[in-house]
């Protein structure tokens, strides 16, 4: 089977172009106590569905590292208090920040919050540099999704004015179910 992966880039925070409100009510706010626990839980929840992988084995003091690493930084949205989903911004490279992971909880789906979250994550990638003093200006902000992804994902990057730079095309075997975000069987 074949895995497209696409590339997409932003060279200028005024490209960015801002998504329609959400349906629901959302509070956004940068997770400023770096919490493992809350990372792994983001990142099971969010990407148990969508074959999200490669952070599966990592233990404790790898979550650490990553977490309190400088210019990494967690954004999460939230309806009503409920977790719906979050950002992940990786600032370590100079002058550029990734947008390492991105996405929703599936109930959260639907309701105009995912145009709104990138909204908000390319604005505060932009920023970084204000919050990490040591880092030089941001003239990138970057991120790569696949063919295995959100059906929106895509879509949702190019319509927030991120613009394709690459685009590969790799032959890879048929995945196994996604791991979902509860061990064993995923819910009914």
């Amino acid at each position: 089977m074949e895995l497209t992966t696409w590339y997409l880039e932003q060279t200028d925070p005024s490209r960015i172009h801002p998504a329609r409100q959400p349906e629901v009510p959302v509070e956004i706010r940068r997770a400023e106590v770096p919490s493992v626990e809350l990372n792994r839980y983001l990142y099971t929840a969010v990407g148990g569905g969508w074959h999200w992988t490669d952070r599966l084995g990592w233990d404790w003091q790898q979550w650490q590292d990553w977490v309190t690493a400088p210019g990494v930084e967690t954004w999460m949205v939230s309806v009503r208090g409920t977790p719906a989903g979050y950002a992940e911004l990786d600032g370590r490279t100079p002058g550029e920040v990734e947008i390492a992971y991105f996405g929703l909880l599936p109930q959260f789906a639907g309701q105009r919050i995912g145009g709104h979250l990138l909204t908000t994550t390319l604005t505060e990638a932009w920023r970084l540099p204000g919050r990490w003093p040591d880092r030089p200006p941001v003239g990138r902000v970057w991120v790569h999704t696949c063919s295995w992804d959100g059906p929106a994902a895509l879509a949702n990057y190019q319509a927030r004015g991120m613009e394709l730079y690459r685009t590969d095309v790799t032959s890879v075997d048929e995945p196994a179910a996604t791991p979902g975000p509860w061990p064993g069987a995923n819910r009914p």
